[in-house]
């Protein structure tokens, strides 16, 4: 019994979390959702480079779902603590699919991002394009929303 109730408070905060980050999404400023646009398509890119396609998380095993999150946590941490918050936050977003793909209670929160991202404006592919064109990789991706997560799932 108690540990139904550690589970089921842990997916909660997760909800949360997931809600806060489409909240805050949503009271930003322009530029503020074009940067984290930017930085999921980066990341997005850096993982497609490494053979994953973050595009596809819901085709992906639980065990590579676990291993990403575990490791996306520890990237996360990494990154805010050199102050590297538009690369983190960026992370975060797929993260926060990776969890909502586990767990489909996060699921509304992570369409909402993802419906925000790709609502940006020019701005977004513009900072996306040099982001991937400073890191060295391909910059034909382009703002998309994750396989499972469109407003019509």
């Amino acid at each position: 019994m108690f540990n139904a109730w550690k589970l089921e408070k842990a997916t909660a905060t997760l909800v949360e979390e997931a809600q806060a980050l489409s909240d805050r999404l949503a009271a930003a400023k322009p530029h503020i959702v074009d940067s984290h646009a930017a930085a999921a398509q980066f990341w997005a890119a850096t993982y497609l480079a490494l053979g994953k396609n973050l595009h596809e998380l819901c085709d992906w095993s639980p065990s590579a779902i676990a291993t990403f999150v575990s490791t996306a946590q520890t990237k996360i941490a990494a990154l805010r603590k050199k102050r590297e918050y538009d690369s983190s936050d960026g992370l975060t977003i797929w993260l926060h699919t990776a969890r909502a793909v586990a767990e489909p209670r996060i699921a509304p929160a992570v369409r909402q991002i993802w419906q925000q991202i790709l609502d940006t404006g020019p701005n977004a592919d513009a900072m996306a394009h040099d982001l991937l064109q400073d890191a060295g990789l391909s910059v034909d991706q382009g703002r998309r929303i994750p396989k499972g997560f469109t407003a019509e799932n």
